[in-house]
């Protein structure tokens, strides 16, 4: 296994200065450097530059990194053999730690973890390289735990018990003494906390701090995916009363605070199950012939104050967390559905971006403030796109939605059309642009009322999908463009997005080639048009769903930093997070540095800003991870009440001990493991994405469809095992 975090070569905004600022130092150890020097040497000489230049080389001094001889000229500090990273395990026992200010992670042993564990901040030691191989190293000491609760399963013996892990990057099981055991029972899936790791021995001592129930149980295996990330289930009673208590009525003095547009035509349009409206939009004409177009959100951060008992839970919690068959959310729901959720028919105080528009969706005037607005009316995307279908060549006389019949001449179906008109300008224009098309298919289920999966659809993104997103985007980067191009410079929160990895690429070049497709990756407008034509050919055909996984891969993961860099998959230079403050913390810090800015306030600081940033990046990830654990769990029940049937399934991984399908019909994923295929003995081609038997020499490649049935359907360990039944070719004939 390779891996390699190095950046791509681009403009001095998206280049990784820190990394960059001590190889010109370790080049020239004994030399001391200024801020002019090391500029020259980079080949810069803009103001941008010099000035992130100087703010790296004086947080480098803080972390003891480097060390300030003179006023203003620096050098390395100590040893380069010694370095700070954080650990990623591997699910086969071994290592790689991060360090920022190396181009390649460091590969550590098994032999050589020396207790740490996935995530842990640690301090290597690394060994000298041999020439053209990686950098390897030696865990010397743990910084600082990552996380010190796990789940597993309790294995109770007389006097004493282990938990035996769930998760595959966790390669020890903990002890516990029998009187900390609680009330746990043998086969209990529980949540340990590990206390203390003695030196000599070879587990850690720990003590069982909550039962979850039996292995396999719906609801112990849904607390268990977020037990196991650390995220919590429920709020702590005294934020629940806290939130209780909060003064949620419209009261006249603020009113007279905000813009009144309570009388202007505004609707929500959102998933029919959903339950908070965060976004809203309104629309009129003017007498210019422009429209108005407002994008209104809830206004969480008006009862949501710093430093209060609930903004430090919101804070802590950082997203909502969207599971199969329950949401987690950020904040209370006095708040995420009632105060802050913008319901038909009830005024609420939301924070607005109002655009004035022409009819080629240009923006020729733009106001961004506090609001209170009254919803006209809720449409499901259902419903929407009804009457976007429904009216784009005759137009019905009368539209009948939830109950409630709307003329087609009603000021609210000719918003919607019109609005789906400037939305599809500035889609186009965004795809011109270089912005990427990512449609994903996602999968989602019909549940009982046990919350049972009974059957597998699948979402697409539709026109009244689309109208809502562009209208989203406008404003998270209009506001982003208010601050970001102010000056002097003001601290924000933005959404970045790097350019993908140069590696990734040519994989995806390689992978995509197996099904005949063709992609270039000579610079970044060819790469973004050649993606998009990618992702378009492969529509609606079996290799979508593995397609669309591959290229979304080879993406860098968008963050939340201070340092905007841009966004390079919608191919804005400023966007940031306006939208959603019900379900994102960032969106709350955005609210309150735009009205400090609004009302003429000096900039927040900067660092306290960038570590909330880090936080809210970190939980994000954890929710999209259990997010994905919940979907595979309910894949795995669902293809357990169908094990005696046959799928027609697309081969969309190839490895050394087995093969990854993807059923067509649900997208539920498996593997056939090579031992279980008895027609020969195949062996790996990992140059071709293949498997080849040695008798036979027949080939299953990347791509091919094949026949499947279930062999072990396993909802504790969330796998799913399958038995090869044959090619297509070969069953259908």
């Amino acid at each position: 296994m390779t891996r390699n975090t190095k950046k791509n070569k681009g403009s001095a905004k998206t280049e990784d200065f820190t990394k960059r600022i001590l190889g010109v130092l370790r080049k020239d150890p004994e030399r001391e450097f200024n801020h002019k020097q090391i500029a020259a040497k980079l080949g810069v000489d803009d103001p941008t530059s010099r000035n992130k230049i100087v703010r790296n080389l004086a947080q480098l001094a803080a972390k003891q990194k480097i060390e300030e001889v003179n006023r203003g000229k620096f050098r390395l500090l100590g040893t380069e053999d010694y370095y700070r990273g954080v650990l990623d395990l591997t699910a086969k026992g071994s290592g790689y730690v991060i360090v920022e200010e190396l181009e390649d992670d460091v590969f550590i042993p098994s032999n050589n973890l020396n207790k740490a564990l996935h995530g842990d901040e640690v301090e290597i030691y690394i060994y000298k390289r041999r020439r053209n191989k990686k950098h390897e190293g030696e865990i010397t000491k743990i910084i600082e735990r990552k996380r010190t609760e796990f789940v597993g399963v309790l294995q109770l013996k007389e006097k004493f018990g282990f938990v035996a892990m769930s998760d595959p990057k966790m390669y020890t099981d903990i002890f516990v003494q029998r009187n900390k055991i609680g009330d746990a029972k043998d086969g209990d899936k529980v949540v340990v906390e590990m206390e203390e790791w003695p030196e000599k021995a070879d587990s850690p001592f720990g003590k069982i701090t909550q039962v979850l129930g039996q292995p396999g149980e719906h609801n112990t295996e849904m607390h268990s995916i977020l037990a196991q990330y650390g995220l919590p289930h429920e709020f702590p009673a005294e934020v629940e009363e806290f939130a209780g208590k909060l003064d949620t009525s419209i009261k006249e003095e603020e009113i007279k605070k905000r813009r009144d547009m309570r009388k202007v035509l505004t609707f929500t349009i959102d998933p029919k199950d959903a339950k908070d409206f965060d976004d809203a939009l309104s629309f009129r004409k003017l007498e210019n012939g422009n429209f108005e177009v407002g994008i209104h959100i809830a206004d969480v951060a008006h009862y949501v104050q710093p430093d209060s008992i609930l903004d430090e839970e919101a804070y802590n919690r950082a997203t909502s967390i969207y599971l199969v068959d329950r949401v987690v959310p950020m904040l209370p729901e006095v708040l995420s559905n009632n105060a802050c959720s913008l319901r038909p028919n009830e005024e609420k105080y939301t924070f607005s971006a109002v655009f004035e528009m022409n009819k080629k969706a240009e923006i020729v005037d733009q106001w961004f403030g506090r609001t209170v607005t009254h919803s006209d009316a809720r449409f499901a995307y259902e419903e929407a796109q009804y009457i976007i279908e429904s009216t784009a060549s005759e137009i019905p006389s009368e539209i009948s939605l939830t109950g409630k019949s709307y003329h087609a001449k009603d000021a609210v179906v000719s918003a919607i059309l019109e609005m789906d008109n400037l939305a599809k300008i500035m889609r186009k224009k965004r795809m011109k642009a270089g912005a990427i098309s990512f449609d994903k298919v996602e999968v989602k289920f019909d549940l009982n009322e046990n919350n049972e999966p009974t059957g597998v659809f699948f979402k697409t993104s539709k026109d009244a999908n689309k109208l809502i997103e562009e209208f989203m985007l406008l404003a998270n980067k209009k506001v982003a463009e208010f601050i970001g191009k102010q000056k002097p410079k003001k601290t924000f929160v933005y959404r970045c997005h790097d350019e993908p990895d140069d590696e990734k690429l040519a994989s995806l070049k390689t992978l995509v080639s197996k099904f005949g497709h063709k992609f270039t990756v000579k610079d970044k407008k060819s790469i973004s048009k050649s993606l998009n034509k990618l992702l378009e050919d492969v529509q609606g055909k079996k290799e979508q769903n593995l397609v669309d996984t591959l290229a979304i891969r080879t993406m860098s993961k968008a963050y939340y930093s201070t340092d905007n860099i841009g966004h390079y998959g919608l191919a804005f230079s400023h966007y940031s997070h306006f939208t959603s403050p019900i379900r994102r913390y960032p969106d709350v810090m955005t609210h309150r540095l735009l009205q400090l800015y609004l009302d003429g306030q000096s900039s927040a600081k900067e660092e306290e800003y960038e570590e909330k940033c880090k936080h809210s990046s970190n939980m994000e990830s954890l929710a999209t991870n259990a997010e994905r654990d919940s979907i595979k769990f309910m894949q795995i029940k669902y293809m357990q009440e169908h094990e005696e049937e046959e799928f027609l399934g697309v081969i969309s991984g190839v490895t050394e001990w087995g093969i990854y399908v993807e059923v067509v019909a649900n997208k539920c994923e498996g593997m056939v493991r090579l031992r279980d295929i008895k027609e020969d003995h195949f062996d790996f081609d990992q140059e071709n994405y293949a498997i080849v038997g040695r008798k036979t020499k027949k080939v299953y490649q990347l791509g091919d469809e094949v026949y499947v049935k279930v062999k072990n359907a396993d909802l504790v360990k969330r796998h799913l095992d399958f038995t090869l039944m044959g090619t297509r070719q070969d069953v259908e004939e």
